[in-house]
């Protein structure tokens, strides 16, 4: 398995800093993710094989299978490699030495994928057989090896109490299912992971799977949403369809809706499920922008380590570092760009709201970059970034907004600012 350099243009750099990016700077991004889940991999075998950790023989077999099909079937391996889970549960391991024996689940899966004849021992984990960017397999007895019989027609696992199917509505098989959603001839794609342990590293409100008449629910907002964002924000589906590939349902908080992204699961967007499908819109919108900022930060590193210093962000209760802030900024650069361009297709209360929107996050977005351009916490690719950040800000802070929309704006930052200086006084 080959690695390549990554290197990002300065056009391309100034480019993700104004919160845009077009389909080649997106997947220069994700080439190097992908990468970055070889190296991955890699460490998993030097971490095993330097603990003397048992399943390093069934690690190094199933790594070679990797390889091997990788030289004919590369389609196949990337459709495994690059599914999010797989960089979380690679650097889990590397971390832990919990379950390197996974490996083989994901040879497995690349053979399912391809099509080709081949046998692997795989782990059983209580009773759950997982195959990441597939689904589970749940086994009615106890085991802790299963052998997978990959062929041309399907597969199969076997335990020595007899097989079970894979695929289809077998017993004990649970699929990954697809949404799908398509506008003016621009597609998107997802699947939606509500089954690999490792979905959403550090989320504790991941929910049990999707029901068929939720995962209805979430196909029609796909299509509400998705038909929003190519008719109103076509850079920003562009955006979207290269970047975002799986979702994954969190349960519901306790008012509102709840998104994440994480920078071990690129491509991966974690949220409760949307209100309507103006809410996922800019939710997508949101979440892209975490995402190429967590891919460009495994390129160029734009904060300095930790000092310890916290700052007050005007989307959080809590006081951030400066990491954490540059990611807030980013992710709300895209929000406000959202906001800038849906104020104009809406009416009444809600073009109220929408500029109300635009007014709040524009500001507040602002904020935040004069504080990290004033921390010292940033590298001198950072100071570039941010500074680019706070240009394209500027460029919107003429444009008017109704009058009520500019009280409904300054009342939300100033109670917000209200409220964060009472906890944390």
């Amino acid at each position: 398995m080959n690695l390549a350099e990554h290197r990002i243009p300065a056009e391309a750099f100034d480019e993700l800093a104004a919160g845009a990016g077009g389909v080649d700077t997106v997947e220069r991004l994700i080439s190097a993710q992908y990468s970055k889940h070889l190296l991955l991999l890699r460490g998993v075998l030097e971490a095993v094989r330097g603990a003397g950790h048992p399943a390093w023989p069934q690690a190094r077999r199933a790594y070679d299978l990797l390889a091997s099909i990788q030289s004919s079937h590369p389609e196949a391996v990337d459709a495994v490699l690059r599914h999010p889970s797989v960089g979380a549960w690679a650097r889990h391991t590397i971390v832990t030495l919990e379950t390197p024996e996974q490996m083989a689940a994901l040879a497995a899966a690349a053979a399912i994928h391809a099509g080709v004849t081949c046998e692997v021992d795989v782990g059983v984990i209580d009773r759950v057989i997982n195959l990441p960017s597939l689904g589970q397999l749940t086994l009615d007895h106890d085991a802790t090896v299963a052998t997978v019989h990959c062929f041309p027609g399907g597969s199969e696992v076997t335990t020595g109490h007899g097989f079970v199917r894979i695929g289809g509505d077998a017993p004990g098989w649970r699929g990954l299912r697809s949404l799908s959603a398509e506008t003016d001839s621009r597609r998107l794609d997802v699947l939606v992971d509500d089954l690999d342990p490792h979905r959403m590293p550090g989320s504790d409100a991941l929910r049990g799977p999707l029901t068929a008449q939720e995962a209805g629910h979430w196909q029609e907002l796909l299509e509400d949403g998705w038909g929003l964002l190519v008719r109103n924000h076509p850079s920003v589906a562009e955006q979207v369809s290269v970047a975002i590939s799986v979702f994954t349902p969190l349960a519901p908080p306790s008012g509102g809706m709840s998104s994440a992204t994480s920078r071990e699961t690129f491509g991966c967007v974690a949220m409760s499920t949307p209100p309507d499908g103006h809410a996922l819109a800019v939710t997508l919108a949101h979440e892209t922008q975490h995402a190429k900022l967590s891919a460009l930060l495994d390129i160029v590193p734009l904060t300095k380590p930790d000092d310890g210093s916290r700052y007050y962000a005007p989307w959080r209760d809590d006081p951030r570092p400066a990491a954490g802030l540059l990611q807030g900024a980013y992710a709300y650069v895209g929000v406000t760009d959202f906001w800038q361009r849906q104020r104009h297709h809406e009416d009444g209360e809600a073009a109220i709201r929408a500029n109300a929107e635009f007014a709040r996050w524009r500001s507040a977005a602002r904020l935040v970059t004069t504080t990290l351009l004033d921390s010292g916490a940033l590298t001198a690719p950072g100071v570039t970034f941010v500074g680019g950040m706070a240009r394209r800000l500027d460029q919107w802070a003429g444009e008017p907004v109704p009058a009520a929309s500019t009280v409904l704006a300054a009342g939300a930052a100033d109670r917000h600012r209200s409220l964060w200086r009472e906890r944390n006084t």
